[in-house]
């Protein structure tokens, strides 16, 4: 899978700034989900999980539409948010 790796875009922010963005570690988690790296993802990104459910539960609405779909989606939203904004703020402390 290194082929893979070489592929990913680098962070601008980061490279302009040196501080790390919201979504720093983001491809490098959804690489290692790809790899079998379950745990090494989490820890690369907390959100990863919580955004493949969200995807997933978009796509599937999006052709098939069930009740209380956008309640769901709100509330994986609202979570996602706060998982990003949290592990972002606790990279700069």
């Amino acid at each position: 899978m290194s082929g893979f790796n070489d592929y990913m875009l680098p962070c601008l922010n980061k490279k302009l700034f040196g501080v790390e963005c919201m979504g720093c570690g983001l491809q490098r988690s959804a690489s290692l989900v790809v790899q079998g790296e379950f745990t090494d993802a989490f820890y690369m990104y907390p959100a990863i999980y919580t955004l493949i459910l969200l995807l997933i539960v978009i796509v599937f609405n999006t052709f098939r539409k069930f009740k209380y779909s956008n309640k769901i989606i709100t509330i994986l939203v609202i979570l996602n948010i706060v998982i990003i904004v949290t592990n972002f703020v606790s990279k700069l402390i």
